[in-house]
């Protein structure tokens, strides 16, 4: 009788052993968890620098617990090859351009309306009051938005000072094969565009075949095109934004103790490289201007000429270019905030 009983209580303790081991399994598999990053920013900028410190401040705030690995320069490929992996969980995270996020959800794209939103503290307004319906929109397209980073502004330069719309139509301006909303918005105005890659206008420039070129001051400054196109407008074209995203797969993988402080962290990043962007886009354009470029600065009667003509296209450009329901959202924001409301 002794054994038998002996036998049963090791059964029993067997079995209990078991279960425990069973129950810690899924415990165990949610340990570790790697994310890959993919980028096409360079690492030795501000925001290469600030997705750095937020793979270290990942590990640190998860015990090791979330690995973030990532992967600088486009070395993942174009936004297109990236969101293409993304979805694919080959990697699981991309900082991605409002050209990116327009393949996610093309909604985001209306924070681009040309002219319609003139500094940053209408952005800030805009994005307090739109970021959660983007985001929703976003996660309904599958992921999850660890942070939002306004990149500066889209500024117009070109060889002859462009104070007018009837001036810049004079002049042959570069667009990016990959903004075709842009592209199509200013050829809706009547604007002579012409779709260059960003690596070949400066060559264009040099040989004639454009004029102009729209794009961020910093961007402008690296490529060397204001030794060509040595004037600025003064007029802020539209925000340069972008944003960094998960795919659901890879946010449900971890820990739900470990989220709330992967998303303070991410916070905390996009105000350092909101600070940081601005900062760099400050000295490039005093850089720019100690070598020889122009600030053309608009009186308010010329920048109200261009705010005229953008309206003039509104039928044209919110619809058929840009989601019109969120454009509608955001000039209803911006006419509350201008009248004081």
């Amino acid at each position: 009788m002794k054994l038998v009983y002996r036998q049963k209580k090791f059964a029993l303790l067997l079995w209990a052993v078991l279960a425990l081991s069973l129950a810690a399994a899924p415990a165990c598999a949610q340990r570790n968890v790697t994310i890959k990053l993919a980028s096409l920013v360079p690492e030795n900028t501000p925001w290469g620098e600030a997705i750095n410190r937020m793979a270290v401040e990942w590990a640190r705030a998860t015990n090791g617990e979330v690995e973030l690995i990532v992967y600088h320069n486009g070395v993942a490929g174009s936004e297109a090859d990236v969101l293409r992996k993304l979805r694919m969980n080959q990697i699981q995270a991309a900082m991605f351009t409002s050209i990116g996020l327009n393949a996610v959800t093309p909604e985001v794209m209306a924070l681009s309306y040309p002219l319609l939103i003139h500094n940053n503290e209408e952005l800030d307004v805009v994005l307090e009051k739109i970021r959660p319906e983007l985001e929703t929109r976003l996660e309904r397209s599958g992921f999850t938005t660890l942070a939002w980073a306004k990149a500066g502004w889209v500024k117009i330069f070109s060889r002859a000072p462009v104070f007018s719309p009837a001036e810049m139509r004079r002049q042959k301006m570069a667009s990016s094969p990959d903004e075709l909303e842009m592209l199509q918005a200013f050829k809706t105005m009547g604007f002579q565009m012409v779709p260059v890659d960003l690596n070949d206008v400066l060559v264009s420039l040099n040989s004639g075949m454009l004029d102009a070129v729209y794009q961020s001051p910093v961007f402008v400054a690296n490529l060397q095109v204001f030794a060509v196109a040595k004037n600025m407008s003064s007029l802020n074209l539209a925000p340069f934004m972008g944003s960094i995203l998960m795919n659901e797969a890879a946010w449900r993988r971890i820990p739900d103790q470990h989220k709330e402080k992967i998303m303070q962290i991410c916070k905390q990043i996009e105000n350092e490289i909101e600070y940081s962007i601005a900062r760099l886009e400050e000295d490039a354009i005093t850089t720019m201007v100690k070598y020889g470029l122009q600030i053309n600065t608009l009186s308010p009667a010329q920048e109200q000429d261009w705010y005229q003509e953008i309206d003039r296209h509104e039928s044209a450009l919110a619809g058929p270019v840009f989601n019109r329901e969120i454009y509608i959202r955001i000039k209803s924001i911006l006419t509350d905030y201008r009248q004081g409301r």
